[in-house]
C-alpha cells in the first residue's frame, strides 16, 4: 500500500468537505489539507505499527513486521526463530590458521556484521564456520514465513 496515496486522499476529502462552506472556510480547509499530510502520515504510521504488534502478539511463533520501502508500506508475517545459533563447541586451542581470499564487498559485510554482534571479525567467523560445518545445524535452515496482514 503507497502511504501517500491514503494521505493525499484524506486531504482531497478535508478540501472537499471545506468546499461545502463558504469561501473562507474552502480556502481554510485547502491550507489544512495541505498543512495536515506529514502529522497524517506519522499518525497512520504509528498507527501502522501498533496493529502489527498486536497482529504478531495473536500469532503464535511469528512476529509481524512494518516494512517501508520507497514510500510503500508492508506488513509482513515473519515466522520466529526458535532455535537459536549453538555456541561453538570448544574444540581445543585455537592454534591453526587459514588465510581467506574475500571480495571488498564481502569483507565490509562480514566486518559489519561481527561489529553489530559485538565480536571480532575473527571470532564472527569462527563462530560461522563452526555452525556451517555442523550438518545437524546445516540441514535444519532457517525458513521466513512472509506475507501481507489483511482485515
Amino acid at each position: 500500500m503507497r502511504i501517500s496515496e491514503l494521505v493525499e486522499t484524506i486531504a482531497a476529502d478535508l478540501a472537499s468537505l471545506g468546499a461545502l462552506g463558504d469561501d473562507a472556510t474552502a480556502g481554510a480547509a485547502r491550507r489544512l489539507a495541505a498543512a495536515m499530510q506529514g502529522p497524517v502520515t506519522a499518525r497512520l504510521l504509528d498507527g501502522l505499527g501498533q496493529l502489527a504488534d498486536e497482529l504478531g502478539a495473536s500469532l503464535p511463533d511469528h512476529s509481524v513486521e512494518l516494512r517501508l520501502a520507497g514510500g510503500s508500506v508492508q506488513l509482513v508475517v515473519v515466522a520466529k526463530v526458535h532455535d537459536e545459533a549453538p555456541e561453538p563447541e570448544t574444540e581445543g586451542e585455537a592454534d591453526a590458521r587459514i588465510t581467506l581470499r574475500l571480495s571488498g564487498q564481502l569483507k565490509a559485510r562480514v566486518e559489519l556484521a561481527s561489529a553489530r554482534e559485538g565480536v571480532s571479525v575473527n571470532t564472527y567467523i569462527v563462530r560461522a564456520l563452526s555452525q556451517q560445518s555442523r550438518s545437524d545445524w546445516a540441514a535444519k535452515g532457517r525458513r521466513r514465513l512472509t506475507g501481507y496482514g489483511r482485515g
